[in-house]
């Protein structure tokens, strides 16, 4: 399994910006699709974005398409959320995850097909 911790969370006015980190240890992080989640009080936790095992390939909750960028980098074992254009509706606990399934080509974004979970950050924007 890989171990991941989340960094960057805080507090920002809407419409500015912020980037989450993501640390991931072991061996195999290059063969692990990478993703967001987020959970907002009250609520589910939902998908925000994934990205592929070579980072060829992203997927965006069509909420956040647009305006949040996820990346990574192999070499430094780092996945990141650019999120941009925030919006109040953006605060949640942030979550990031990996999984075994996927390609170099394609990544998951249900839930159920990521095994390891960071402890997640908070973002609230405030309006």
């Amino acid at each position: 399994q890989v171990q991941l911790v989340e960094i960057g969370g805080g507090v920002v006015q809407a419409g500015g910006s912020l980037r989450l980190s993501c640390a991931a240890s072991g061996r195999t992080f290059s063969r692990n699709s990478m993703g967001w989640f987020r959970q907002a009080p009250g609520k589910e936790r939902e998908f925000v974005a994934s990205i592929s095992w070579s980072g060829s390939s992203s997927y965006y909750a069509d909420s956040v398409k647009g305006r949040f960028t996820i990346t990574r980098d192999n070499a430094l074992n780092l996945v990141y959320l650019q999120m941009d254009s925030l919006k109040p509706e953006d605060t949640a606990v942030y979550y990031c995850a990996a999984s075994s399934s996927g390609s170099r080509w394609s990544a998951p974004r249900s839930e159920p097909d990521f095994g390891s979970w960071g402890q997640g950050t908070q973002v609230i924007v405030s309006s």
